[in-house]
């Protein structure tokens, strides 16, 4: 995607140190700054304290964190015991997102499937890069096959302006090109559609306030920043024409876990007989779990995340304490929409409904757990 005119993305391996470089999404809007990631640890600490998030994202630094653990093995040797313990702590830098444990996954076992003489260090980093690119694919091929949902709309308001509700930041920040939730958006951009974008603040963090709305403004899409609990009122008043929402884990039975605060826009617009999708790429579905609710783990972060906001005052960044001092504070990362309130879901192989046999008509090759 382009920043004031570069192509850019939020992770790519510098050219000269073969280190891992990322975009600093804590300093965004406001500060663009680049990350060097050199260790497993700098990796870890990049997806735990957010500098890197979003599901597709995450799961792609994981598969460069094992190129990097590769890169610094001791005495340059990753065998595989030590493949093995590396990628068992990358994994568990977050425990929702499914996307993580799947790349690194990918990496360690093409690693392991190679003899002594092979090129590990290569092999990973072509596996990452692999990862990337049919990352990026997926996403434009979301964007493809969403776009005809809001041209539907548009003909039926006989052009008039599509407006569409979004929770979070499922841009391209979030992956790697055009995003899931913002994909469709981006490419009825590009077809010259008449659209415009609730964006949801998304506390604690403002994802969607700092990150979505930079995203979209860089691109000249007209949006509009709302209060996170604005969305039921424009619903109830004819302002909403369908909400795109991006997801971190979903069942291969079609419940859904994103940002804390999804499962009630899902509700609102249940309410006003308005379409919810959910746009994800095939590495985002749990092929494993059936009851999302009572089974996805939901990351619970640091409450000083709800206690303190950060934003832009005498030209730096600066964090600014909100609720009473003695007041304690829970902080949960993610929510379950129920399969029953999802629409359908935008996938890079077409749209479907929100239900084992429809997703497994998509992805046949796909298997349950016994």
């Amino acid at each position: 995607m382009k920043v004031d005119g570069k192509d850019m993305r939020p992770i790519w391996l510098d050219p000269e140190s073969r280190d891992v470089n990322v975009i600093d999404q804590r300093a965004l809007p406001h500060e663009l700054v680049v990350l060097e990631l050199q260790t497993v640890d700098d990796a870890i600490f990049a997806i735990q304290e957010m500098v890197v998030r979003g599901a597709p994202l995450i799961g792609i630094t994981g598969a460069y964190a094992v190129y990097l653990a590769v890169k610094t093995a001791p005495a340059g040797r990753a065998d595989a015991a030590y493949l093995r313990k590396a990628s068992g702590r990358i994994r568990a830098a977050r425990p929702t997102a499914v996307n993580l444990a799947w790349a690194v996954d990918r990496v360690q076992q093409k690693l392991e499937s190679l003899s002594a003489a092979d090129d590990l260090l290569e092999a990973a980093r072509v596996e990452a890069a692999a990862i990337a690119e049919e990352e990026a694919d997926n996403c434009r091929r979301i964007g493809d096959h969403g776009v005809d949902l809001l041209e539907t709309v548009s003909r039926r308001k006989a052009g008039e302006t599509v407006n569409i509700l979004t929770h979070c930041n499922a841009g391209w920040l979030a992956t790697i090109e055009y995003g899931t939730a913002t994909a469709p958006i981006y490419v009825a951009h590009e077809k010259g559609l008449q659209i415009h974008v609730w964006v949801d603040e998304t506390r604690p963090l403002n994802q969607g306030a700092r990150l979505t709305a930079w995203e979209l403004g860089k691109a000249g899409i007209p949006h509009t920043v709302i209060a996170d609990n604005t969305g039921g009122h424009l619903m109830q008043h004819g302002l909403v024409d369908l909400v795109i929402v991006g997801t971190d884990r979903t069942t291969h039975t079609g419940d859904v876990a994103n940002k804390i605060g999804t499962y009630l826009k899902a509700l609102a617009a249940r309410d006003n007989q308005i379409p919810f999708y959910v746009a994800l790429p095939s590495s985002t579905f749990d092929w494993q779990l059936r009851d999302g609710v009572r089974e996805i783990p939901i990351e619970e972060r640091d409450p000083d995340e709800i206690r303190y906001v950060q934003g832009l005052g005498d030209n730096s960044l600066r964090s600014v304490l909100l609720p009473p001092k003695t007041s304690p504070a829970g902080n949960y990362a993610f929510d379950v929409t129920p399969a029953r309130l999802v629409s359908a879901f935008i996938t890079e192989r077409g749209v479907c409904q929100a239900n084992e046999e429809a997703i497994r008509s998509l992805f046949p090759e796909k298997t349950a757990a016994p």
